[in-house]
């Protein structure tokens, strides 16, 4: 990713809920990469700018973002769901609910993958696949509208507000171990 001048520096494994607030940026902008470069070639040849481009973003969907889905579902909502607080309870339904979204977005992401390769390897897609693939990345980019909502609004507040320093620094050491940095924690971008 390119480095702007004057933006907010990104988060590291001792502040994990600000990783996983910055992990939903990169969410949103591979995402909007891959809806503008369907919707741009529908399916015929990439110019050399959209094939990296839709190479890379295909990339981080596949290898990143399921770390980023474990770090919340194997690390932050546990440790969620062990509070006995009335507000964090109040809260967990919502995350069941969140966890249903995971499940309906790596169906999506492995047919947009699916259909994604294909391209890149044969140079273009029929009208119905190109159709198919700009309808499931619409019905993604709505989910997660609704899904980072929830959780930049909702979750990663009251997690960072509830969550002792010990459970943030276990956290951030787990989304290190996730991505091969052992017990790094001071790593930045990694999600």
């Amino acid at each position: 990713m390119p480095i702007v001048i004057g933006a907010k520096r990104e988060s590291g494994f001792t502040d994990p809920i600000g990783l996983l607030g910055d992990c939903h940026r990169r969410v949103e902008r591979f995402l909007a990469v891959l809806v503008h470069v369907a919707t741009q070639a529908h399916g015929e040849p990439f110019t050399g700018e959209q094939r990296t481009a839709w190479d890379t973003a295909l990339r981080y969907f596949r290898e990143a973002a399921p770390k980023h889905t474990a770090d919340e579902e194997e690390s932050l909502f546990p440790r969620l769901r062990t509070m006995d607080r009335p507000d964090v309870q109040a809260l967990l339904a919502r995350v069941d609910g969140l966890e249903q979204d995971h499940v309906g977005a790596a169906k999506a992401h492995a047919e947009v993958d699916r259909l994604g390769l294909a391209w890149l390897a044969n140079g273009r897609l029929s009208q119905e696949e190109a159709s198919r693939l700009t309808a499931v990345l619409a019905e993604l980019a709505e989910l997660y509208r609704a899904h980072l909502a929830i959780e930049d609004t909702e979750v990663f507040p009251l997690a960072a507000a509830v969550l002792s320093a010990l459970d943030r620094q276990a956290i951030g050491g787990e989304m290190a171990l996730r991505r091969g940095l052992g017990t790094r924690v001071s790593v930045t971008r990694q999600g």
